[in-house]
């Protein structure tokens, strides 16, 4: 007779990371649209709870160059592998046709790490950046990129290519970084990607994100969040480690509502212009929200007169 062993389970999540299904009209007419024109975002693929949220709010989050990372994160759902150079010539068209589709005021476009790629797939992203911008021109766009292993061609032609927001995220503190992190994906090249782009544009605004619940201290937290804003970092997001399968990290801690709050308060004292923080916080979580979208307005007003004055 077969002896069937207990399952294993996951941690059971505390209330205050239980959210209800996104039920509106206006989301499911999204969906239905993109269907018919065989177009998908991350926000679903996903399953991101802020998903009716932030798509009612004319927000979503694309990733390019494919399904397949070639690195091997322990905290990531993504599946590695090594797609051997292949990359879609119609993917820049295909992510104009969605933000145009969706009608979106702000698209944050993600990638897959491309290690087998010459460039990390930096050419493509900058495609995309120009197909988005080119096809709806009221759109902010924000990146969220790979660190290109330090390549800072790579990291120049993204930034030429000229999105509004680039963010590349830390992910954890350092001492964490080697046991949460692929061995490519140091906490000083992060730290690097971020200061070469200021030093690039330095009115570009720069974001960067941060998992809690991997087992790190608040004195830990606090002095990441010190080096991002070392290297000019103006917005951060903060949220809940999540663990996607029971062969990735576990959840140290789940990180109560309150603690998010007070952290981000601690980091507006350190200057950060935007901070989200809260258990369901993802990266791209609101990232068009009211304040940020004033921002970047404002900044695009001064360039316009600059470039009218000269």
């Amino acid at each position: 007779m077969k002896v069937l062993k207990d399952k294993v389970r996951l941690p059971r999540k505390p209330d205050w990371l239980r959210v209800p299904l996104p039920g509106s009209g206006e989301f499911h007419q999204i969906k239905t649209g993109l269907r018919e024109k065989k177009l998908f975002t991350v926000c679903e693929e996903a399953k991101c709870p802020n998903i009716g949220e932030c798509w009612s709010e004319g927000t979503a989050t694309l990733m390019i160059l494919g399904e397949t990372c070639t690195r091997g994160c322990r905290f990531c759902a993504v599946s590695s592998g090594n797609p051997n150079g292949w990359l879609d010539p119609l993917e820049p068209a295909k992510c104009a046709d969605t933000v145009v589709a969706m009608q979106l005021s702000y698209v944050v476009v993600t990638c897959v790490d491309r290690d087998d790629l010459e460039d990390g797939g930096a050419g493509q992203f900058a495609r995309v950046i120009r197909a988005i911008n080119e096809a709806q021109p009221d759109c902010f766009v924000e990146v969220l990129t790979s660190d290109y292993c330090g390549n800072r061609a790579a990291i120049s032609q993204i930034v030429e290519a000229g999105p509004d927001v680039f963010a590349h995220n830390i992910e954890t503190v350092r001492s964490l970084t080697p046991s949460v992190r692929d061995p490519r994906a140091t906490y000083q090249q992060s730290l690097d990607v971020l200061a070469y782009v200021k030093e690039l544009e330095p009115r570009r605004i720069t974001k960067s994100s941060l998992m809690l619940g991997l087992g790190e201290t608040r004195t830990q937290i606090l002095e990441t969040l010190a080096d991002l804003r070392g290297v000019g970092v103006d917005a951060l997001t903060l949220g809940q480690y999540l663990q996607p399968t029971r062969k990735h990290l576990d959840v140290q801690e789940f990180i109560a509502p309150e603690v998010f709050d007070d952290l981000a308060d601690q980091a507006r004292d350190m200057g950060f212009l935007y901070v989200a923080s809260g258990p369901l916080v993802r990266s791209s979580y609101k990232a068009g929200e009211f304040f940020l979208k004033n921002e970047l307005a404002r900044r695009k007003a001064y360039e316009l007169r600059d470039k009218l004055v000269v």
